[in-house]
């Protein structure tokens, strides 16, 4: 399969671009900037492109057969999400190629609370509260959006470097927790999930989660 990834040289994405490639898959990765491109394996082809504008990502969609984005913009840019995503999503739509968002847990609920990640009290700490609200809008944008062939994927609670244990659970809508209460996936197993989900599509237009 033919992969290109967006964030490929991010926490989660760089993992994911190991992890397809370790199933001999054939990657590629956009970035916005070139020099950026000393990060990637040398299996990897790299695209430079503008974010932003839809010709320029469209032009390096072009043959693939999924694309991935795990897109997180900087510190103090976290609004850019949003337009960023949509933008993938409108050119995928355009070639018809179906496209995995890595999303936020903001939007996910919290097991027998009304409340989601991001509105229960005291859930979250204030330095994260910007990401957190622009993975909400982001999630609201994804499941409007006219695109057809998506699925978004919502991490554990805490998403941390670590381990592929080979183990994970799937869920929907809420938090999946291990009998503690605690909610965390690595990134390895988060990646791996997430390939698992391009090579035998189960989730489509709709959101899914995973954690231990």
């Amino acid at each position: 399969m033919k992969i290109i990834i967006f964030g490929g040289t991010g926490n989660v994405g760089s993992r994911t671009v190991t992890e397809a490639l370790s199933r001999n898959h054939q990657v590629s990765v956009v970035v916005r900037n070139s020099d950026r491109l000393q990060q990637l394996p040398t299996a990897v082809k790299g695209y430079v492109a503008d974010l932003n504008s839809p010709q320029e990502v469209c032009n390096a969609m072009q043959g693939h057969d999924l694309i991935i984005t795990a897109v997180r913009p900087a510190t103090g840019h976290e609004s850019l999400l949003t337009p960023i995503t949509e933008t993938i999503m409108n050119a995928a739509a355009k070639l018809n190629i179906r496209v995995l968002v890595v999303g936020g847990a903001a939007s996910l609920k919290i097991p027998n609370q009304n409340d989601t990640v991001l509105s229960a009290a005291n859930f979250l700490p204030d330095a994260v509260r910007p990401i957190a609200q622009a993975c909400y809008a982001q999630h609201q944008m994804v499941e409007q959006s006219d695109n057809k062939n998506w699925a978004y994927f919502s991490p554990a609670a805490m998403l941390v470097p670590g381990e592929r244990t080979g183990v994970y659970r799937l869920g929907k809508d809420e938090l999946v927790c291990n009998a503690q209460g605690d909610s965390k996936i690595s990134m390895e197993d988060f990646a791996m999930a997430l390939i698992d989900e391009a090579e035998q599509p189960k989730h489509h237009q709709i959101r899914f989660t995973a954690g231990y």
